[in-house]
């Protein structure tokens, strides 16, 4: 077969800066968001033209997100950025809508607060999007928004929406497996090497991520063997803005690589180049988004989402102890008054603590490295690798050995927690694997089927 090459990428998150981006009600609201806002624009605006000159592929793949929360007026910009961009660069895009696309109350900010503006119900997506995938498709689940696009003489792309009208993130009925697994087949028959996209991960990004419903795909493990076993072994996805590479292999021994890319509106903001090389091997690189149009005040745009990011962390730490209402809010707990009372003390502790302070309270010891930094700061980089992928804190770090050191306390009171699945994971093994990557390389990869 001839080999090919497409670029990918996640996560637009497009908001139209003229409704209103600004403000102390936005200000407020950012304290909380790992993702950026008002810069959107400007960073779209960036991706896409540098898109337009790159010359290593002539196929674009989006993994869903396409707006901030679903505006009509930016699903709207959106389709016309896009159309614009084929009509310069000659290039082909297929992309997956999914739940900040639709059904939203969607708003703007400006010095008078917080305004509610026009949203998109699902029934309009198609004719925002019918020419980037939909129009082109060799098969189409209208239900679904889903289809199959020949990328070549070689590659037939199958494009999984996981919404249906009035659900977001839907779980899939015994027709749609049917009809999944008929494209697959299908495929196979007609000699072609099939591969996938859809919004949500298969496979947690990292381990801890198996603890959270929304993480991931539904019903990963029928998905997985559905297409695995049917030829299919890759999937190209977005929806946690992390950038990882993980694999499983069913009960049959085969294969399945799930490919999560970072948002390019969020740290890690990065493209994939992928190139199918054969029917067993893909090669996976990554590209940095470039640098956009925007105030940083003097940072890269690099250091510019790293702040945001980190900004959110260190909101949540201070929100521990000063508003553990909201606190609890943005990490999903159901607040009850115990919580209300014990959070804000360990709050405060946390945000005065060194690493070795908290290390001798768990009867272990930090590394002399880092046993003078503040347990924040410790905790900002730990959690910002986790999104970044190739996480640094392994066996042989001090940053590792401590974290394991206390990991492995802790797991003499939380010895197994519970995946939103319903599988049982090794407290110590998740969090190990989870601070720590042992194992593909998340940014550049030679995968073989």
């Amino acid at each position: 077969m001839k080999p090919l090459k497409f670029y990918v990428i996640t996560d637009l998150h497009y908001f139209k800066n003229s409704l209103g981006a600004y403000g102390e009600a936005y200000e407020n609201k950012m304290d909380f968001e790992q993702k950026c806002f008002a810069e959107t624009q400007a960073i779209n605006e960036a991706v896409f033209a540098w898109l337009e000159k790159a010359d290593d592929a002539d196929i674009v793949l989006i993994a869903g997100d396409l707006t901030y929360w679903g505006e009509k007026e930016c699903n709207k910009a959106v389709s016309e950025l896009l159309r614009s961009f084929k009509e310069k660069s000659g290039k082909r895009v297929c992309l997956v809508t999914a739940g900040h696309d639709f059904d939203r109350e969607a708003h703007s900010y400006d010095d008078e607060g917080q305004h509610i503006i026009e949203g998109t119900k699902f029934s309009e997506l198609y004719d925002f999007y019918k020419d980037f995938g939909y129009s082109e498709a060799i098969e189409f689940n209208e239900k679904h928004l889903s289809y199959v696009a020949q990328l070549s003489g070689d590659v037939r792309l199958l494009v999984i929406c996981n919404d249906i009208d009035g659900k977001r993130n839907a779980p899939y009925d015994d027709e749609f497996f049917a009809w999944i697994e008929a494209q697959a087949k299908k495929a196979q028959a007609d000699g072609q090497v099939m591969i996938a996209m859809e919004h949500y991960p298969v496979l947690p990004g990292q381990p801890v991520f198996a603890l959270i419903a929304d993480a991931r795909e539904g019903q990963s493990h029928r998905l997985i063997e559905t297409l695995a076993d049917n030829g299919v072994h890759l999937i190209f996805t977005g929806h946690m803005h992390n950038q990882s590479i993980n694999v499983a292999e069913t009960a049959k021994g085969n294969k399945f690589y799930d490919v999560c890319t970072g948002s390019i509106v969020a740290t890690p903001a990065f493209m994939r180049l992928v190139t199918i090389e054969d029917k067993d091997t893909v090669k996976i690189e990554s590209i940095p988004i470039p640098e956009f149009d925007w105030d940083k005040k003097g940072l890269t745009g690099v250091e510019y989402l790293n702040n945001q990011f980190d900004r959110l962390i260190r909101s949540c730490a201070s929100a521990m102890k000063d508003d553990p209402k909201r606190f609890m809010g943005k990490l999903n707990i159901k607040p009850t008054p115990a919580l209300e009372k014990i959070i804000p003390v360990l709050g405060k502790r946390l945000n005065k603590m060194k690493v070795g302070t908290l290390a001798r309270l768990l009867l272990t010891h930090a590394d002399k490295e880092v046993k003078d930094e503040a347990f924040v700061d410790l905790a900002a980089q730990m959690v910002r690798s986790i999104f970044e992928g190739n996480q640094p804190f392994t066996e042989g770090t001090p940053g590792g050995d401590t974290l394991l050191r206390i990991f492995k306390r802790l797991s003499r009171f939380v010895k197994t927690v519970k995946g939103s699945q319903g599988e049982t994971l090794d407290f110590y093994e998740t969090m190990k694997h989870t601070v720590g990557n042992y194992g593909i390389d998340d940014y550049n990869a030679v995968l073989k089927f």
